[in-house]
């Protein structure tokens, strides 16, 4: 199994499209082979599931994630685990054990305001440029 996580700092950084670098482990028998820091050159959202797919990546533990990018993960067949927070290492570790404290649920809350399937996320704080009457 190979699992990637977005990197920063050590920690599982928490903007999916935005991060720079992912650490990805190798994991054989509930225990890490190897991991490596590997740069996203800039890949951003979609992109990023491809990138994660060419490194032969089939589970991802991450922080904030939007809609779009958990449909891309779903299509290249890779595990979302997300919502998770601390230490990247720590992390992995916990989800070898069965021990990871991740939400099911993890909704990336900086991309709300792109509406579709947010149930009316448009009108929640969100300039609307005069385009929400009626």
């Amino acid at each position: 199994m190979k699992i990637a996580v977005p990197y920063e700092d050590g920690q599982v950084f928490q903007h999916f499209g935005h991060t720079a670098q992912f650490k990805v482990y190798e994991e054989k028998d509930g225990k890490i082979l190897s991991s490596q820091v590997v740069d996203t050159n800039g890949s951003g959202h979609g992109a990023l599931a491809d990138f994660l797919a060419s490194q032969g990546v089939d589970t991802l533990i991450c922080g904030g994630i939007g809609g779009g990018a958990q449909a891309a993960l779903a299509e290249a067949n890779i595990r979302l685990f997300g919502g998770v927070q601390g230490g990247a290492d720590e992390a992995v570790e916990a989800f070898l054990t069965g021990s990871l404290q991740y939400n099911p649920d993890v909704r990336c809350s900086h991309h709300e305001h792109h509406g579709a399937g947010h149930h009316g996320a448009l009108h929640e704080g969100h300039h609307c440029g005069g385009h929400c009457h009626g």
